[in-house]
């Protein structure tokens, strides 16, 4: 068993990101996860993502404040303890449109091994 204290969470800085403020909670580390990896994200009032996507799937879970995902013209705000997940090469716009930091886990597989990594 690998205990990460949340104290010790390094900060990292998410492509396409604004106004957020990541701490990887599990993964990157020896021990740790070897198929996905755990964020923690803090969104400031405006904050978000994108336009984009990534060539594997993600998870989003809404801890406190509110969080919109607009994918293909269809918005859906998630809120507290609300998730959902985002399939491999969707295309989605993430914002924080409210006045109070939204807080969201973030569930990822690894990035796949480029040539160069082996």
């Amino acid at each position: 068993m690998l205990v990460k204290r949340f104290a010790d969470a390094e900060p990292y800085i998410a492509p396409k990101h604004r106004d957020c403020y990541g701490l990887r909670l599990q993964g990157f580390e020896d021990g740790g996860p070897t198929n996905q990896w755990v964020g923690f994200s803090q969104f400031l009032p405006g904050g978000g993502a994108g336009p984009d996507s990534t060539p594997f799937e993600k998870v989003y879970v809404v801890l406190e404040g509110e969080m919109t995902i607009t994918i293909d013209g269809v918005t859906t705000t998630l809120g507290p303890n609300d998730s959902c997940t985002i399939p491999a090469g969707e295309v989605r716009l993430l914002e924080n449109n409210t006045n109070m930091t939204a807080k969201m886990l973030v569930v990822m597989p690894y990035p796949p091994k480029q040539p160069s990594d082996a």
